[in-house]
């Protein structure tokens, strides 16, 4: 959902006399990961007008207290306060050091302002969630990390969390997923400023491409087994490393506890604390991602993988690889080995529906079209709690929605050039 800024002109507000929109201020908080906040740095905080790119002026902001102490004990000093906020036309959070934790009431109240005074707010990664808090991204499409999406769709239900975008543009109030979806972000931000060339130009300075898309990608999305550096030191690690060696077998959340000797209400709420996730969703995530890798080097069937990825059936494997990754296992594999062929095979795909059918067996379609059959209590009883949650429909705020279903949410029109996809 990468469309220009300008093909959604009734989202933009008319921009305050004293803000200019080439005065970019970044918000940064102490804890923040220094990459990501360097990133916004960079691209509009360098003079480069000897390589075609045009001059934006740069304010960097505490947005609290200092000394703002940053990845590896690092201490900044922000030349500017809150106050600088009031100047700028484009207001960028990088990050924001903890999902768990409320931003600033004070910080908030600035960026409130800023955008009711026509400024653009950019939140990279999980500077998303600073966004949410302050209610800006009410009622919008926005994505974030994929490992935050769930707990952000889910703490702010009003917010249309699509975690397979790079980006999303929503006119004034703009959003970006991972580290490297910052960058693509921030040269989004110059082409629609200044034009393609002068973001290619900047493209060719930062040595990135110059524009990436979620199509780009097809159904190319990794995940990883990366969790918050502080769970390293945590009783929960040993736990942690042993489901990840497992990942083959069986096993549920109360496996999980029992193994860390804590009742499964305390393991629930020690776990989220520590990675911002519940623990099922981490759990079905790195199945999926193990189902990926499977899928991509090997030639077991969907049947076989679901089994050696813990999942209780194939129906259960299909339902949550679509909904992290919006394709089908069959058409994930197919379009893998189409970018790869192998043994100097020609660079031919199937189509994602047609990949389908020609792995599904006829027994699984059976299965999916009786859903009506499926008790989820029954299932629950017998162990299969995950085929009966790969059996309901993606949640309407975790999902990306068709273009009719999108013209109905919360009152918003569809927005020009939005891309289609199929609900997973």
């Amino acid at each position: 959902m990468s469309q220009d800024s300008a093909a959604v002109p009734d989202a933009a507000r008319k921009l305050a006399a004293r803000r200019r929109r080439e005065i970019v201020a970044v918000l940064l908080f102490s804890g923040g990961p220094i990459f990501e906040s360097s990133i916004p740095l960079s691209v509009f905080g360098i003079d480069r007008q000897d390589a075609g790119v045009p001059r934006y002026r740069l304010l960097v902001c505490a947005g609290e207290d200092a000394p703002l102490r940053t990845t590896g004990g690092l201490e900044l000093s922000a030349p500017y306060g809150l106050e600088a906020i009031s100047r700028a036309g484009t207001v960028v959070v990088p990050a924001w050091r903890s999902i768990t934790q409320a931003p600033p009431p004070a910080a908030l109240d600035a960026l409130r302002r800023a955008h009711e005074e026509g400024a653009r707010i950019v939140g990279l990664c999980t500077g998303a969630f600073v966004l949410a808090a302050a209610g800006l991204l009410d009622g919008r499409p926005a994505t974030t990390h994929w490992m935050y999406a769930p707990t952000l769709a889910k703490r702010y239900p009003s917010v249309h969390v699509d975690p397979r975008e790079l980006f999303v543009d929503d006119g004034d109030v703009l959003t970006s997923a991972g580290t490297a979806a910052g960058i693509d972000l921030c040269l989004h931000i110059v082409r629609t400023d200044h034009g393609a060339d002068a973001a290619n130009a900047l493209a060719r300075r930062l040595v990135v491409p110059p524009r990436r898309t979620a199509s780009d990608l097809g159904h190319q999305r990794y995940l990883d087994r990366s969790l918050p550096e502080e769970i390293g030191a945590d009783p929960l690690a040993e736990v942690v490393a042993w489901a990840l060696e497992h990942l083959h077998e069986q096993f549920d959340v109360e496996t999980l506890a029992a193994r860390a000797y804590m009742s499964r209400r305390t393991f629930d709420r020690r776990f989220r604390s520590l990675t911002g996730s519940a623990p099922l969703q981490w759990l079905i995530t790195q199945r999926v991602l193990q189902a990926q890798r499977l899928l991509e080097t090997s030639d077991y069937s969907v049947d076989e993988v679901a089994g050696r990825c813990g999942f209780r059936s194939p129906v259960a494997l299909r339902g949550h690889f679509r909904r992290q990754l919006g394709a089908s296992p069959a058409a994930y594999r197919a379009a893998y080995r189409a970018r790869r062929p192998q043994n100097g095979a020609p660079e031919t795909a199937l189509r994602p529906e047609r990949a389908e059918r020609a792995e599904r067996p006829e027994r699984e379609r059976a299965a999916l079209g009786a859903g009506a059959g499926f008790s989820a209590a029954a299932l629950a009883g017998h162990g299969l709690a995950e085929a009966a949650e790969a059996a309901k429909p993606p949640s309407d705020a975790y999902a990306a929605r068709l273009p009719e279903t999108a013209g109905r949410t919360a009152g918003r029109p569809v927005l020009p050039g939005q891309r289609e996809r199929p609900v997973g």
